[in-house]
């Protein structure tokens, strides 16, 4: 598997994935991106900017995610402490197609982000997600991510986690 940079004529496809995550998360009762974001400008503003790509395996597009080393805003207010300081990588829009789902996916993304993170020098990984999205919760602490406290974001609390990259981590 690889990490793709998304292309602008691939906006409607990225958006695909984003729609089909936010009708998961509704069928789980979970109400994260039940208001909008993220929107077709979110995705527009990640591809333009560089930060937007998919995952790819055997040519097959099988997610879409941001990943930004220009740091998030809403962290400054975290209401916790991070473990790690800055600058750091934070990965933010995940979405993995249906057939894509329960396969280890995230994890190789996140190994991925970590590569790409140590050769930019990059050794704190931070993200966030909902109280309610327990999935998501238990992808990140089997990766090794540690709650830090809450944060506001998209005009709801989201729940925070960071990790320090370690080298070995990202050669596994």
């Amino acid at each position: 598997m690889e990490l793709q940079k998304a292309q602008l004529h691939q906006l409607k496809t990225a958006m695909e994935m984003i729609d089909g995550a936010k009708a998961h998360l509704r069928e789980q009762g979970i109400d994260q991106w039940q208001s909008g974001y993220p929107d077709e400008n979110s995705i527009r503003r990640d591809i333009l900017s560089g930060k937007g790509f998919f995952m790819v395996d055997c040519g097959a597009l099988l997610g879409y995610l941001c990943i930004d080393f220009d740091g998030e805003p809403a962290y400054d207010g975290l209401n916790g402490t991070w473990a790690t300081g800055k600058p750091y990588v934070v990965v933010h829009r995940m979405a993995c197609v249906a057939a894509a789902r329960g396969k280890g996916i995230s994890s190789t993304v996140f190994r991925l982000v970590e590569e790409m993170s140590l050769a930019k020098g990059v050794r704190s990984f931070r993200i966030d997600t909902d109280a309610a999205n327990t999935k998501m919760q238990h992808i990140l602490r089997k990766n090794g991510f540690t709650y830090r406290g809450t944060i506001l974001f998209d005009n709801s609390e989201k729940i925070a986690f960071d990790k320090t990259i370690e080298r070995e981590n990202a050669n596994d």
